[in-house]
């Protein structure tokens, strides 16, 4: 995924707040509709943060896409002329598009600081490709297993490596403790 960072001359980032539940259909009408419009030159480009979540519900596993940012939506675009003037027509384009409550900053959109943006790529390369437990664990907590050979077992957390989604948990088999890796999906807390 090549994300731009850097915004087009004269270009920045906005926020768009939106409904909940809308954030992809605005995305899909801004994106499907800006070249109708003639606004290729204002509207750049639409992101929406999302990430991989995984969890298990009655034995199978499910994963689901969740938003980074439940309620916005990511727009470069030139909105200001030379005299810092704001440009209507993608203004009003973008504010007037169903499920948008409206620019952050309202009838004076507020740009996103250089830091904000970068922020935004940095997560959404952080959760590209990988999927993330609905359920934090911590080290030394119980954890049921629920799937594979040791399933049914009960054993505690040694040890979390959340770059590749694993569980170092030691399991006692026949009295002796035994480090098992898991996934996050194998296990649940043991109270559950």
């Amino acid at each position: 995924m090549s994300a731009q960072t850097t915004a087009p001359a004269g270009a920045q980032w906005f926020a768009l707040h939106t409904l909940s539940g809308q954030e992809s259909k605005v995305k899909t009408y801004i994106e499907k509709f800006k070249k109708a419009e003639e606004l290729d030159e204002s509207i750049f480009e639409i992101l929406l943060p999302t990430e991989v979540v995984s969890e298990v519900k009655g034995g199978k596993k499910t994963t689901k896409v969740r938003k980074l940012y439940p309620g916005y939506v990511f727009v470069c675009a030139r909105l200001y002329d030379e005299d810092k003037k704001l440009i209507n027509k993608p203004w009003y384009f973008m504010k007037e598009t169903t499920g948008v409550i409206g620019f952050v900053g309202g009838d004076h959109p507020a740009a996103l600081r250089q830091s904000e943006i970068d922020e935004i790529h940095s997560r959404i390369e952080a959760a590209s490709g990988k999927e993330v437990p609905k359920v934090q664990y911590s080290v030394g907590e119980e954890v049921k297993i629920t799937d594979g050979a040791f399933a049914s077992l009960t054993g505690r957390i040694d040890e979390i490596d959340p770059e590749r989604g694993k569980l170092k948990v030691s399991v006692s088999i026949f009295g002796r403790f035994t480090p098992v890796e898991l996934e996050y999906w194998q296990v649940q807390r043991a109270a559950e």
